[in-house]
């Protein structure tokens, strides 16, 4: 008994909410006791779909017995002294609503597009067209994958420990690795530690170490991006201040 008394001061109820057409809609909502049925309709018809017109309103108990009809839109909810847990059950009286017949819930029940292969294959574009492009694209890039030793002649005057300037940017360094870095593309690789932190890593790149340097003092760079020869550490201190 405890459980169903209203607690003074206490004006609002939880009642689960459920629907004539629609067997898997059931919603718990908190209403005031104060608003009326007619709002109560405007609060449903936002959670189900049925116009407030075409509405009727059931009140259950907690046991599921009914009590009454909620049939006058101008009185508040209260005058029928619903409690928490108790269930409002909602009838759609319009024929044609689109929650009649179980549209809702059976997809079956829908009436399925269907084209044939001839129209299909006519459309300017679908998926088979775009798929096809798709695979097509792979193959051109598998067909001009780099090869592995792509760039080699140009590590030929570039040895580990030589100074050299890297495009673009002008920034300088040591060289510190020659070779493949197959976690990164096919090729060949030179691998900088910069004067400065101006770098993208410590020599790890992608889960593999190449070389070490300090942190954001490593570049990883195709040849053809390391110029090498006599490329002192610049002095920050050597140029006139303009």
């Amino acid at each position: 008994m405890a459980s169903s008394l209203q607690l003074v001061g206490d004006d609002s109820i939880m009642l689960r909410v459920t629907h004539s057409n629609i067997r898997t809609f059931s919603s718990d909502v908190r209403f005031f006791l104060e608003t009326s049925v007619e709002a109560a309709k405007m609060k449903l018809w936002k959670k189900c779909g049925t116009s407030v017109d075409a509405m009727l309103l059931e009140l259950y108990d907690d046991a599921d017995s009914k009590i009454c009809d909620l049939s006058d839109n101008a009185r508040p909810l209260g005058f029928y002294s619903p409690l928490d847990g108790y269930r409002i059950h909602i009838i759609d009286l319009d024929p044609s609503s689109v929650s009649s017949g179980g549209w809702l819930e059976d997809t079956s029940l829908v009436e399925k597009y269907e084209i044939s292969e001839e129209a299909y294959n006519k459309l300017d574009s679908n998926f088979r067209k775009f798929k096809e492009k798709v695979l097509s694209q792979n193959a051109m890039t598998q067909d001009t994958k780099l090869p592995d030793n792509y760039m080699e002649e140009l590590c030929h005057g570039i040895k580990v420990g030589n100074r050299c300037e890297v495009e673009s940017g002008g920034k300088r360094g040591v060289v510190k690795f020659v070779g493949k870095a197959e976690a990164v593309a096919p090729g060949f690789w030179i691998g900088v530690q910069l004067d400065e932190p101006l770098g993208k890593h410590d020599g790890m790149v992608r889960g593999r170490r190449y070389f070490e340097c300090p942190p954001q003092h490593g570049l990883l760079l195709r040849p053809d991006k390391v110029k090498v020869g006599d490329y002192p550490e610049r002095d920050p201190f050597d140029e006139e201040e303009i």
